[in-house]
């Protein structure tokens, strides 16, 4: 194994050195990382459009911190309690019936990366050009060429090679250096873009579809489900990211502040970058372009924003995808982790050779969406529509309704005095209204992620 016993190898697990953090910030940086990513510079901005603006962002907000923060308190104590990734984890947690669920945690956070280092790799090579030479006139064709041939599968491979790179030099000296330094630059670029972006004619116009709420959205179950659905794949929450980096913590780690701090920060990300695409978006009357909800529609649409906008759009381009690239490789890497982490306590290979191998795999599979846009849509259906909520109700249930001092450990300890009395409210939120709203989401999701599926067929 490479888990040597070194100075970041501080904690043990059934007689193994097993490797911590550094320091609390560079938890919280690397927490927040795996939280923001594409879905909150590229999914939240089309479902937002879809979904009547300020209607959708009002009630991401809500079920953020009603279903969200619960259920991630519930991964962070079930991670921290036993120093295990989630198959290990739910084994010790819940006995042997609950396995199934730890596996459930490694294929959402294994299919979710083999399709989403395709989009990234879509992002990598934006930056790349953009860097090269002005955004080409015709956006629609630039994207079809991005998308097809061996671009998008070569780009695919760069990007899971730096991700590989970055897990297999461990938890201390990869992923949490790399995120103490990725995460103030992507918030200094998205602070700076939000405050250009209030220099565009037409910004009132963005800012007021945006921060105005639909009173019809507000009270559909679509709305509902989305704004869920959103909240889980933003977090990161029903694929054991979060689980699996809380079993790098120590046991006095105050679990409901981290978990706000959080979904506090991921809540900013996607805000600030919904007051750099809505006036972008408005001040070129593409509006239409990005309620049209597709994959690539903020691919087209904000590109030919910034081709039209000359010199000042290529350097404004440039940073909108430096910061999306930001945020997909903090991702990746925390998705990664799942799969390693999974691979080294199970079967006790040495780190690096389980990030090769198991990245190796994720990588070869991505070849599939990355050739064809029908299979990475199916695939965001399954995993995030139908995997995380999935796996969000089962850990509910376990966390919420087992053992009473098993319950304790998990979700309560490690809590300060002064908030532990607002534990058992979240506590009750985790036990009677998350499996609820789950399994609204679920009946509305699994629908359209099986017809994705047959639409590949046919």
């Amino acid at each position: 194994m490479n888990q040597h016993p070194t100075a970041d190898s501080a904690s043990e697990t059934d007689g193994v050195p097993r490797e911590v953090w550094g320091s609390r910030l560079g938890f919280l940086l690397a927490a927040v990382g795996s939280a923001v990513g594409l879905g909150n510079m590229w999914r939240f901005s089309y479902a937002t459009a879809e979904h009547g603006g300020a209607a959708f962002v009002l009630f991401y907000i809500f079920l953020t911190f009603l279903v969200g923060v619960p259920v991630m308190i519930a991964e962070f104590g079930l991670g921290r309690s036993t120093r295990l990734s989630p198959i290990g984890a739910l084994r010790r947690a819940g006995g042997s019936a609950w396995v199934p669920l730890g596996y459930l945690f490694v294929a959402a956070g294994f299919l979710i990366l083999s399709y989403y280092a395709v989009i990234a790799g879509w992002v990598t090579r934006y930056a790349f050009d953009a860097v090269m030479s002005p955004f080409p006139s015709d956006a629609g064709a630039y994207f079809g060429e991005v998308t097809t041939g061996w671009s998008p599968i070569l780009y695919h491979l760069l990007f899971m090679t730096l991700t590989i790179l970055i897990v297999a030099g461990g938890v201390k000296k990869g992923i949490e250096r790399v995120s103490t330094v990725m995460m103030p630059v992507l918030a200094l670029i998205l602070i700076g873009l939000a405050v250009w972006a209030t220099t565009l004619t037409g910004a009132g116009e963005g800012y007021s579809f945006y921060l105005t709420p639909s009173f019809e959205e507000l009270f559909s179950l679509e709305t509902v489900a989305a704004a869920t659905s959103q909240a889980f794949f933003s977090l990161s929450l029903g694929m054991g990211a979060m689980l699996t980096f809380a079993s790098y913590l120590k046991r006095d780690t105050d679990l409901p502040k981290e978990s706000t701090i959080v979904a506090l920060s991921d809540f900013g990300v996607a805000f600030i970058a919904g007051m750099v695409v809505f006036p972008v978006v408005f001040a070129l009357g593409l509006q239409d372009a990005v309620g049209e909800s597709t994959v690539g529609a903020l691919f087209i649409s904000l590109p030919g924003a910034f081709q039209a906008m000359g010199p000042t759009g290529r350097a404004v381009g440039l940073l909108f995808f430096g910061a999306l690239f930001i945020g997909a490789i903090t991702s990746g890497i925390a998705l990664l982790e799942v799969v390693v982490s999974s691979v080294i306590d199970e079967w006790k290979i040495d780190r690096r050779k389980a990030s090769i191998a198991m990245g190796i795999v994720i990588a070869l599979l991505g070849i599939l969406p990355a050739s064809d846009l029908n299979i990475l849509s199916a695939m965001d259906a399954v995993a995030s529509e139908i995997f995380l909520p999935l796996g969000g109700l089962f850990l509910a249930l376990l966390v919420g309704w087992g053992p009473p001092s098993k319950r304790l450990e998990i979700f309560i300890e490690g809590a300060s005095p002064a908030i532990r009395p607002l534990m058992s409210g979240w506590l009750w939120t985790l036990r009677i209204a998350v499996p609820p709203l789950l399994v609204i989401v679920l009946t509305q999701t699994v629908p359209a992620g099986l017809a994705s599926i047959r639409a590949i067929g046919g």
